[in-house]
């Protein structure tokens, strides 16, 4: 099908025609809702799919090499999540042995404290790359030609779905990272202990596992505010940058579509006085704010320029209405990780929005 074909008439439209399916909740949006940038409105509800309480979108034959690529990295993120959320660090370990230098015990034991720790830093970090290969399959197989992003969106809803949940666990990720300072503690102590016995002419057992290249990268990784984000930013930019014969705006639009759907379902009552859980709030909040920072990062003038394809005010209005517990972590990831928010184009309205 063409673009043409795919979109509707606004004045035209009738929920009816959707009525088989999607559930009830779906089937009757406010005639406004999607006329931001000509959204097509068959898209929109196409995409509701990716959203947690509805059944897993399934793929189709020609999706499924991909998918199962990706599905196996979900997979494991599950299992990184509960690993990070229940990291509590060696820092009594470390206050000890810093307190006492002279007692061996005491090193010893924050030396055995913060090893397995390392260890697990090791596993996100590697993580991270995983997750960075499954984008760009990803990226790829919504962008090639000879469909139009929307079109790829509409089409590949499984791989629609499993690009949201990465976004998911990338801002979920560094939602804890960033409210954990035992991480950075924790490497910085290690790394001061390797040197300090290199230095002494002694190699510890550890290091077999987290090497000094290793070490160098892991450091960088974890000095990020966002780490996992970063990691997505910079895939994207670097698909983007490889990529030459593909247009730019195959990507951007695809992001920006993307953004939009969230946007409507968070700010629509009627879809979102149906969201059965905090969960699924956090999960549009999430993948929107996400799929923002990656457009951003990839279309030249940003996500903040009037010329946008992304209500950067709606988006941020969305946000702000929610409880600040819940959304600090979001915003504060529009404020920091973003490339064009203080960019002269930048209007003083969504700056100010973002104070």
């Amino acid at each position: 099908p063409t673009t043409d074909s795919l979109s509707l008439s606004l004045t035209s439209f009738s929920p009816q025609i959707f009525s088989p399916f999607f559930p009830s909740c779906f089937r009757h949006p406010p005639l406004n809702t999607f006329t931001s940038h000509s959204l097509s409105l068959s898209l929109c509800l196409s995409l509701l799919s990716f959203l947690p309480p509805l059944p897993d979108a399934q793929p189709t034959e020609a999706e499924t090499a991909v998918w199962n690529q990706v599905s196996a990295v979900l997979e494991e993120a599950h299992g990184i999540l509960a690993e990070l959320q229940s990291y509590n660090g060696a820092g009594q370990e470390i206050r000890e042995a810093i307190q006492n230098p002279g007692d061996l015990a005491l090193q010893e034991k924050a030396w055995n404290a913060v090893c397995p720790l390392v260890a697990k830093l090791k596993r996100f970090y590697e993580f991270s790359l995983r997750l960075e290969n499954a984008l760009r399959s990803l990226l790829e197989a919504l962008t090639s030609p000879p469909y139009a992003p929307m079109q790829h969106l509409e089409r590949e809803q499984a791989l629609a779905k499993q690009f949201a949940e990465i976004l998911h666990f990338t801002l979920s990720f560094d939602e804890l990272k960033m409210t954990n300072p035992a991480i950075q503690n924790d490497f910085s102590y290690y790394r001061r202990t390797i040197s300090r016995n290199r230095l002494n002419n002694q190699q510890l057992e550890a290091e077999n596992e987290v090497n000094n290249e290793m070490a160098n990268r892991m450091s960088l990784f974890y000095a990020e505010a966002t780490p996992m984000l970063k990691t997505l930013s910079n895939a994207t930019t670097k698909f983007v940058s490889e990529n030459k014969t593909l247009p730019i705006e195959d990507t951007t639009d695809c992001l920006s579509t993307m953004a939009c759907v969230c946007r409507v379902m968070l700010e629509t009552p009627e879809y979102r006085c149906r969201f059965t859980n905090t969960d699924t709030m956090l999960f549009c909040m999430r993948v929107m704010v996400g799929v923002i920072i990656l457009y951003d990062h990839v279309h030249p003038v940003g996500a903040f320029a009037k010329t946008s394809k992304i209500d950067m005010k709606g988006c941020i209005k969305v946000l702000k209405e929610q409880p600040s517990n819940s959304v600090e972590g979001l915003l504060n990831a529009l404020r920091y990780t973003t490339r064009h928010l203080n960019d002269d184009s930048t209007s003083k309205q969504i700056r100010a929005l973002l104070q």
